[in-house]
């Protein structure tokens, strides 16, 4: 029998803007899109994960108390193309603070995959911007 899912998860709490493209017991594939002026809802990504910037749009990434993690508006943009690494992420919410749709395919590694995942590097490395 499977776990009920986490209602945090990101299909879950922000399934507006995620979208699972592939599941299986190695990885987890979504298509995030988030609309300028867009935020969203409080959610996690549980597994580190390879991010494929599609579009790029800055942003804003608060934890769950309204702190702010991340604010990527007067720093390098990233093209599209780039692909950016990230471990798992804890809660938090996402703002497009931009102009441009915020688009990103992510693959999420599961299992063994991610217990392996520190030696693994970005393919194009580019500022330390982690997506949500």
């Amino acid at each position: 029998m499977r776990p009920a899912p986490d209602p945090l998860d990101a299909l879950v709490a922000a399934s507006r803007h995620h979208r699972l493209l592939l599941e299986n017991e190695h990885v987890r594939v979504l298509d995030t899109r988030i609309a300028p002026g867009d935020t969203v809802p409080l959610h996690t990504h549980r597994w580190p994960a390879a991010h494929h910037v599609m579009s790029w749009s800055d942003f804003v990434r608060r934890d769950e108390r309204g702190a702010v993690q991340v604010d990527t508006r007067g720093k390098p943009g990233v093209t599209a193309g780039t692909v950016l690494w990230s471990g798992p992420l804890g809660p938090h919410t996402l703002e497009n603070v931009g102009a441009a749709e915020l688009h990103v395919i992510s693959t999420e590694l599961k299992g063994a995959w991610a217990a392996n995942s520190a030696r693994l590097e970005p393919i194009n490395p580019s500022p330390k911007y982690t997506i949500g």
